[in-house]
């Protein structure tokens, strides 16, 4: 993670530009601009957070981790949202893990400047409070999902969702990767894409899946993904 002389406007991020002008111009003079690299940990499940990320091009998971040493995504946070807000209300302690998947800009504010902001002004916690009820309904569909429906039709889910929020259809993602985010072996990562593959609905090169037929892909995909789509826009506000 870095950060940098360059100054793109901190209303790429969705949320951010959501707010009335006031509370922005209340935040703008703390917000700071930074790179989020692929692969990196922003926080560990109870872990301090002394800052809140708004994410622009960077897109990041929530990950929890189960007691048999697997990981499963709980949600996926992009320009519309924030990483890290949650424990910003309460414990200031993070609520999961949180990776960084596509390495790209966000802006960053200390988390002690928020919290004082949401003391101080309510138009600003209100909003901030209806993005948290939005992300936790995401969060347990997520859950419902990873209980009810086949591998297949979760892993097609997670690739348009990551379709979505990349704008792009190739995609950074190792059968590795795609495994720890669904909870599964990756062994049977790779016999589901594979099969996708073989349908022609994907792409698989070494290090990078690409997406060729949307439209396929959204017939296998459960109807878990229409509501998280929903549920996303529902995170990011109309623009103020």
């Amino acid at each position: 993670m870095s950060s940098s002389s360059r100054q793109p406007s901190h209303r790429a991020n969705r949320l951010l530009s959501a707010l009335q002008p006031d509370d922005f111009g209340h935040l703008e003079p703390h917000l700071q601009w930074v790179e989020l690299k692929k692969d990196t940990v922003l926080y560990e499940t109870n872990e301090s957070t002394p800052f809140v990320y708004f994410p622009h091009e960077a897109i990041v998971s929530l990950m929890t981790a189960l007691p048999d040493g697997r990981t499963i995504e709980m949600a996926v946070l992009g320009c519309e949202a924030t990483v890290g807000s949650p424990s910003t209300l309460v414990t200031r302690q993070s609520l999961g893990r949180y990776v960084v998947h596509i390495t790209g800009s966000a802006s960053r504010i200390d988390t002690g400047v928020l919290h004082r902001a949401f003391e101080e002004r309510p138009t600003l916690r209100d909003l901030f409070l209806r993005y948290e009820e939005a992300l936790l309904a995401e969060a347990l569909q997520t859950m419902a999902c990873n209980i009810a429906h086949s591998v297949e039709a979760r892993c097609c889910r997670w690739i348009l969702t990551m379709r979505d929020r990349a704008d792009q259809a190739s995609l950074p993602f190792t059968h590795e990767h795609l495994s720890r985010m669904l909870g599964v072996q990756r062994s049977t990562v790779s016999l589901v894409t594979s099969g996708l593959q073989s349908a022609g609905l994907i792409h698989q090169r070494r290090g990078a899946i690409t997406v060729t037929d949307r439209s396929g892909l959204e017939q296998i995909a459960c109807g878990c993904y229409g509501i998280a789509r929903q549920r996303s826009q529902q995170r990011a506000p109309a623009q103020s």
